[in-house]
């Protein structure tokens, strides 16, 4: 029987979500989890790959047991695993689900903050002003492209570096913290990252808009903008089609 499994973690601890030959890992974490609870070797697929430091909000992850598997299974896990990875349910799926490749959506939120503040560990302080209605202005702008090599990360195994952007928009939560939701069917290793880091030179006025789009075009992750760091940015939401579940 296949399953999905809902989880979230903070990914401080980790070296992203994908299993590594020389750190710990939220996959093999978990993976070891359900494979001493269930008595059988489990391997987990996540619903995508979180870098070194990055957090979520909501993962989805399926794998295959021959038990059945709900939320006793899912209360028992939360006390196995340690803090910072959290369980919130097990749902049965059809065999042909898959936690990658059956996603229609996902969605990820980074958080900047403007001025300093210690209760802010998962967000990122910028130092100089920012124009946020140039940065949602430049936002935009990703809408009416597919190809986005320019903010991928170099010489990764991907077949392709289209992508479908659905949102992209900055909005203030509190007097100095902004929110960054951004939504596509799929995203390059490190895109959030540098999409970010580029919207900060257009809202501080290191780049026009003009060439915040000759970026995009160039196809070139040179010429973009810095990768901002993991700890502020969150993978937020997975959508799937209704009628893989049971």
């Amino acid at each position: 029987m296949r399953y999905f499994i809902y989880l979230s973690y903070d990914g401080a601890r980790y070296h992203g979500w994908q299993t590594q030959p020389n750190g710990s890992s939220v996959q093999e974490v978990l993976g070891k989890a359900l494979s001493t609870l269930l008595h059988e070797s489990i391997e987990v697929t996540g619903a995508g790959r979180t870098d070194a430091g990055v957090n979520a909000s909501l993962m989805v992850a399926h794998f295959d047991t021959e038990h059945t598997a709900d939320q006793q299974l899912a209360y028992r896990l939360n006390k196995f695993l340690p803090q910072d990875i959290a369980i919130h349910k097990i749902v049965p799926v059809k065999p042909e689900a898959h936690a990658r490749f059956s996603a229609t959506s996902r969605t990820y939120h980074y958080y900047v903050i403007t001025a300093k503040t210690p209760f802010e560990p998962y967000a990122y302080r910028f130092p100089q002003p920012l124009d946020f209605d140039k940065m949602n202005e430049a936002a935009k702008a990703l809408f009416d492209y597919i190809d986005f090599t320019s903010f991928s990360k170099l010489h990764t195994d991907v077949k392709t570096n289209n992508c479908r952007i659905m949102a992209a928009q900055w909005e203030q939560v509190s007097p100095i913290k902004w929110q960054f939701t951004i939504t596509a069917d799929r995203f390059l290793r490190n895109m959030v990252r540098a999409i970010v880091g580029t919207l900060l030179d257009v809202g501080r006025g290191v780049l026009t808009l003009e060439q915040f789009r000759e970026i995009i075009e160039k196809k070139d992750r040179c010429s973009a903008g810095m990768s901002v760091p993991g700890n502020a940015l969150f993978l937020a939401d997975i959508t799937y089609p209704e009628d893989l579940f049971e």
